[in-house]
């Protein structure tokens, strides 16, 4: 059973920054891409970034310059840092994990709130 515990939420004033992390069990962590998504209320879920197995990484226009994905396979975490966070960047962030032969994971997900 893969398990994602993600953390570092909480609530932050606008310019601030988070570093959020996902920790991983349950599959070799170097098998997965990992994704962090947002889920804004009354909003659909949406990818914020990505890094792949390989280490490549993808990030939504709304965060690009203004967020770095990372990821330490010898501690099976993958994280995010934000900053100079904006109040849209509130949400709840989740991470998710892929498998290559298809599977996905997801996480409980961390609030960030971020005030004006």
């Amino acid at each position: 059973q893969v398990q994602l515990v993600e953390s570092g939420g909480g609530l932050v004033q606008a310019g601030g920054s988070l570093r959020l992390s996902c920790a991983v069990s349950g599959r070799t962590f170097s098998s997965l891409a990992m994704d962090w998504y947002r889920q804004a209320p009354g909003e659909q879920r949406e990818l914020v970034a990505s890094i792949t197995r390989g280490g490549t990484t993808n990030y939504a226009d709304s965060v690009k310059g203004r967020s770095t994905i990372s990821r330490d396979n010898a501690k099976n975490t993958v994280y995010l840092q934000m900053n100079n966070l904006k109040p849209e960047d509130t949400a709840v962030y989740y991470c998710k994990a892929t498998h290559y032969v298809g599977y996905t994971y997801w996480g409980q997900g961390t609030q960030v709130t971020v005030s004006s």
